[in-house]
């Protein structure tokens, strides 16, 4: 028995690369929509999800049509962006390590301190121990 795989109703794999569209082609789409044509048939037509036909109306109406031009490549994300939020985070980082320092000298000290205070035992079996505290 031979094995046969039906392609039908299957789809085209992608090629890899997202569909760029230009801002011509969106802005039409969008005067279609604003226009009262049902977005999910207009979606099939285009071959466009209907989630992005509704980002492309939403950037018309808040920017115009400069809303629908995008710069080609991944947007790059400016140095001063990150740098307040850095700066804070740093403080934050150098303040924690200076309180740790403290804590860490004060355990130093007081351990110093005990051993110090401590009395040697007396002799083999004895226990070393320290001055009774006065009530």
């Amino acid at each position: 028995m031979e094995w046969r795989c039906s392609l039908k109703g299957a789809k085209k794999a992608r090629s890899g690369k997202p569909r760029v569209h230009t801002p011509e082609f969106k802005l039409s789409v969008v005067q279609r929509m604003l226009a009262g044509e049902p977005v999910a048939r207009l979606s099939r037509e285009v071959k466009v999800k209907r989630e992005m036909l509704y980002r492309w109306r939403d950037a018309y109406r808040k920017h115009g049509r400069v809303g629908l031009e995008r710069p080609p490549g991944r947007p790059r994300k400016k140095a001063e962006e990150g740098e307040p939020a850095t700066a804070a985070r740093l403080r934050e980082l150098e303040r924690k390590v200076g309180q740790q320092a403290l804590v860490i000298d004060f355990l130093q000290r007081a351990c110093k301190r005990v051993k110090e205070l401590r009395q040697e035992s007396k002799g083999p079996g004895a226990t070393a121990s320290m001055e009774r505290s006065k009530p």
